[in-house]
This record gives C-alpha cells, structure tokens and sequence, in this order.
C-alpha cells in the first residue's frame, strides 16, 4: 500500500478533492484540518464509533437485571399485600431505569478507555505540523498502480502539493 499527500488552502477545496476521490473509488482516506468543519465532516462520512454498541449492551444488561433481580427478589422474600401479584412491573421499572443508566454509563466508559488508551490508531505517515495551522491535508492509501491517478485526482483538484508519502 502507497500513500498520497494532497497539501490544500481552504475547506471548500478539501470538500471538493474528498468528493472526487470517493467518486473516483477511492475511500480509503485521511483528512487533516486546523479547524472544526462540518462540510469537510459530512464530506468525509466517517464511519460510526464501536462505543455506541457498548453503550447499548450496558442498558439492555442494566434494563434487564433491574427487572430480573426484583422479580426474584419477590418472589424469594414473599410480602402478600392484599392479593397484590408479587412481581409488579411498574413497581420496578425505578430500578430498572436507575440499573440502565449505570451499566449503560459504566460500559461507555469502558469502551472510551478500550478505544482510546488500549487500542490507540498510529499517527498517519502524512501528518505534517502545517495541518495545525492552516493548510488542509489528504492523505490516500492506494495500490502501487494507483498512484498516477490519485495525484492527477489531487492536482486537477487543486491541491499546492502532492507527492507520495514513505512509511
């Protein structure tokens, strides 16, 4: 695998090169920026994050042991309280909501550590100290016999600077 360097001026130029390469088939992408844009965001369409999963196994887990431990609670301890069934769901939906927020809660933030100190994503072999200031950078990963292509994709977009990165 190869990497190219596009060196560009402005978001609306970087919006512009991101939508031709993805036109053109190539999604394998990085984009650096200096500041927060929403074009260049909603151009790139980064994929979701995995946390969100371990957010949703934390409630249903929470939501479900709330119930089920109540439920068995009841029916263990038995209070007769005028014919009243001993397992009442609205009774225990407090402690199922409360046991949602905690599992949900605990497992997000497992997840950040996992996918933030454990799992860490290598620096790219494009990143420059310039993409901190102001210039705008997308680096490409490609095959070996992409390369012409790819540069012709970045020049003809307007890029300042395009050359293949080493690693």
């Amino acid at each position: 695998m190869a990497s190219v360097l596009g060196v560009l001026k402005s978001p609306a130029e970087t919006v512009g090169v991101i939508h031709s390469l993805r036109g053109a088939g190539f999604d394998d992408l990085e984009v650096f920026s200096p500041i927060p844009s929403h074009e260049i965001e909603h151009a790139f369409n980064p994929a979701p994050s995995g946390v969100r999963l371990w957010t949703l196994i934390g409630g249903l887990t929470g939501v479900t042991l709330g119930y089920l431990m109540t439920i068995w609670m009841s029916y263990d301890w038995e209070l007769v309280i005028a014919g009243k069934p001993f397992a009442s769901i609205p009774a225990y939906t407090v402690i199922a909501f409360e046991l949602t927020i905690l599992f949900g809660g605990a497992l997000t933030v497992g997840a950040l550590l996992v996918y933030g100190l454990l799992l860490p994503k290598q620096k790219s072999r494009g990143y420059r100290p310039s993409f901190s200031v102001g210039d705008f950078g997308c680096v490409v990963e490609c095959q070996a016999d992409q390369i012409p292509r790819v540069q012709e994709l970045l020049e003809s977009a307007g890029c300042s600077e395009v050359r293949v990165v080493e690693g």
